[in-house]
């Protein structure tokens, strides 16, 4: 069991999807090199390979970021900023606060189950690629996918410390959708979904590759009330 705290903070500017990684080197720009958890460099080449604990998203069309344990207050190297104007592609946007949560959640894996939406997910790296292309039946190819999210919930659990002594289990009931996005100037196949698993897990986290960058949203469907 762990304690994460949570914030999220949502702008009022409109920002798509895809505009998300420039978003969030607009902010990293305006913070500077200092605060390493907003971009994940010890250096000017070394990257820290753990799961970013300040995710940069786009929710409902607008900019937001997501802070996670130390990155709660970590966040302060942004607001302490006198002006925050950033330019996103050269466009400008003054961060105004439309919305914001702070949060303290209990992570645990329960007994129950908890169904979610994941969008924009890339689970694929090349090499288990070219392995889920050859496969004829989409009963292995979804069994597989299950996999690597158990893997990807697992390296969300290191990120915050959190020592998971019960079997994660995961189920994807619906593929929703496929297609092709960019990361870092490459192709990735990309994932929609509708998926259940036993652990609890926080609104908007990132799951797989490019976090950080707005990929791979979580959102917990709510049970509609009789």
């Amino acid at each position: 069991m762990k304690k994460l705290r949570t914030l999220l903070i949502r702008f009022e500017q409109e920002l798509p999807a895809w505009k998300t990684p420039a978003f969030r080197g607009a902010v990293i720009e305006k913070v500077g090199r200092d605060g390493i958890l907003f971009h994940q460099h010890a250096g000017d080449q070394e990257y820290v390979y753990r799961y970013p604990l300040i995710q940069y998203k786009s929710i409902q069309h607008k900019p937001a970021i997501l802070c996670l344990g130390d990155g709660v207050d970590e966040i302060h190297k942004l607001f302490e900023k006198k002006s925050w104007v950033i330019y996103v592609n050269d466009e400008k946007y003054e961060l105004v606060v439309e919305k914001l949560n702070l949060g303290n959640i209990t992570i645990n894996v329960w007994n129950n189950s908890y169904t979610y939406t994941l969008s924009r997910w890339l689970a694929l790296n090349e090499k288990n690629y070219e392995v889920y292309k050859t496969m004829q039946s989409e009963l292995d190819q979804l069994a597989m996918l299950e996999k690597i999210l158990v893997g990807n919930i697992l390296s969300f659990a290191k990120g915050i410390d959190w020592h998971v002594d019960r079997e994660i289990k995961v189920r994807i009931h619906e593929l929703k959708g496929v297609k092709k996005l960019t990361y870092k100037d490459a192709q990735l196949m990309g994932f929609n979904l509708v998926f259940s698993t036993n652990v609890y897990l926080p609104e908007y986290i990132g799951l797989g590759k490019g976090v950080s960058h707005g990929f791979g949203v979580v959102r917990k469907i709510r049970e509609k009330k009789s």
